[in-house]
């Protein structure tokens, strides 16, 4: 078993990535409204899709596709206006929507599927190597790394995996190897004890990778996979394989050379409304697991020339001020404040993670309730999607112990309050 070797001696241009945008988004809902999932705002400034967009493009990949089904308008501007290469380049960041062909009418059926469905424009770029990505996780990866032992082990299939404890196995596909890091076994999201203990990975493959097991001897799959151009086109012939995680990777390790490429760093699926929140809100820490300052591995997104934001007499505490917010008089805790927000007079904030708006107001006549939050607002606990217009005096109480339910103009979600894009909540509402 050999060691990669440093990333920058393999070369990524024959290598073409694909970022699995998801379906409707439901585990993601009321955000994925009116958008599909890889286009949901967040740290203040960013899409979801910049994440392993960025990803690629700080691994030397240049030409992406992102697969997508619904809600795709907001996505397929982001691209536009943000991922331009010179015409000199063959690099491109591309969306690939479902769409019916003589040969198949259907959506796409799972993450496998969209790919079998998609692996013509795919396959016309004659790549020798391609990159299964999802697109609801928040980590920071060298793809060079996975390339470079995808080579060393002669893999047909390569899956990033990420060591875990065995308490948190039963969320997870769980992956077995060999010493050699060869995959033997895969079980999804087992139950039981034993079949759990018996997916530990040997200690000495775990030593050749640098990692400190502590406990974290099992081996969870993270959704990416490096294929073989051919051997993919292989494993999608069975078109009732409708998945990677269920179909495809556990009929691979029987028929092909499958390895597990150990990944020991931040990592959070972010497909949840929990999940989401909660990472967004650990971006203002003062010291965050995911670390957007990083200037070797930068997180890209659309530049949009704002002014630098305006803050007047304000207690801020371990917060993102994203650039262009008008801010007077306001307390903000914990919170994220996206681009081009307006928070009035009074108003407290903490945990509010606010997405911001895509356009200046001016004051109209007539008009009670202005794009942004209000004066003399109390809100805690919530996501305010963009372009909510929140009344003075509005407040927004802690529902971390209330079911999920959905309201007027608000939606209750993993004990989180959303107030969905757009909203309209009238001076002195309460929720």
């Amino acid at each position: 078993m050999q060691a990669p070797g440093s990333p920058q001696n393999y070369s990524m241009t024959e290598v073409a990535a694909v970022v699995l945008g998801g379906g409707k988004g439901t585990r993601l809902f009321p955000l994925t409204l009116v958008r599909s999932k890889p286009a949901v705002p967040m740290g203040g400034k960013y899409r979801i899709i910049d994440i392993p967009v960025s990803n690629c493009l700080n691994s030397g990949i240049r030409r992406i596709f992102v697969l997508t089904q619904f809600n795709s308008a907001s996505l397929n501007r982001h691209i536009a206006q943000t991922y331009k290469f010179s015409l000199f380049s063959q690099g491109f960041v591309d969306i690939l929507a479902a769409e019916q062909t003589m040969e198949n009418v259907d959506w796409f059926q799972g993450t496998a599927d969209a790919v079998r469905q998609s692996l013509r424009h795919i396959m016309s770029q004659e790549p020798h190597y391609i990159l299964i990505l999802s697109g609801d996780q928040l980590y920071r990866m060298d793809y060079r790394l996975m390339h470079a032992q995808h080579l060393v082990s002669g893999a047909d299939i390569t899956v990033a995996a990420l060591p875990i404890a065995s308490s948190r196995a039963s969320s997870f596909g769980v992956l077995k190897v060999n010493e050699k890091g060869r995959i033997i076994r895969f079980r999804e999201k087992p139950k039981e004890k034993s079949q759990i203990e018996e997916m530990s990975s040997p200690a000495a493959f775990m030593r050749h990778f640098g990692i400190a097991s502590h406990g974290r001897q099992i081996l969870a799959s993270m959704g990416i996979y490096l294929f073989s151009p051919q051997i993919l086109e292989n494993a999608l012939r069975d078109e009732k394989m409708v998945d990677f995680g269920h179909h495809i990777i556990p009929a691979a390790i029987e028929r092909f050379k499958v390895f597990a490429y150990p990944f020991d760093d931040y990592w959070e699926d972010i497909g949840t409304i929990k999940a989401f929140f909660r990472a967004n809100l650990d971006l203002a820490a003062e010291q965050p697991r995911f670390n957007l300052f990083d200037r070797q591995a930068p997180i890209f997104t659309h530049p949009r020339f704002l002014p630098a934001s305006r803050i007047h007499d304000c207690r801020v505490r371990h917060s993102i001020i994203s650039e262009g917010c008008m801010i007077s008089s306001a307390a903000i805790e914990q919170s994220v404040v996206g681009i081009r927000s307006a928070i009035g007079e009074g108003t407290v904030l903490r945990k509010v993670l606010m997405m911001g708006a895509d356009w200046y107001e001016l004051p109209r006549r007539g008009q009670s309730v202005r794009l942004g939050i209000g004066s003399e607002c109390r809100i805690h606990n919530a996501i305010i999607d963009k372009n909510a217009r929140i009344g003075d005096r509005v407040r927004i109480r802690d529902h971390s112990r209330s079911a999920d339910s959905d309201g007027i103009n608000f939606y209750i979600r993993d004990g989180i309050v959303v107030i969905p894009k757009g909203a309209v909540l009238p001076p002195d509402s309460e929720i």
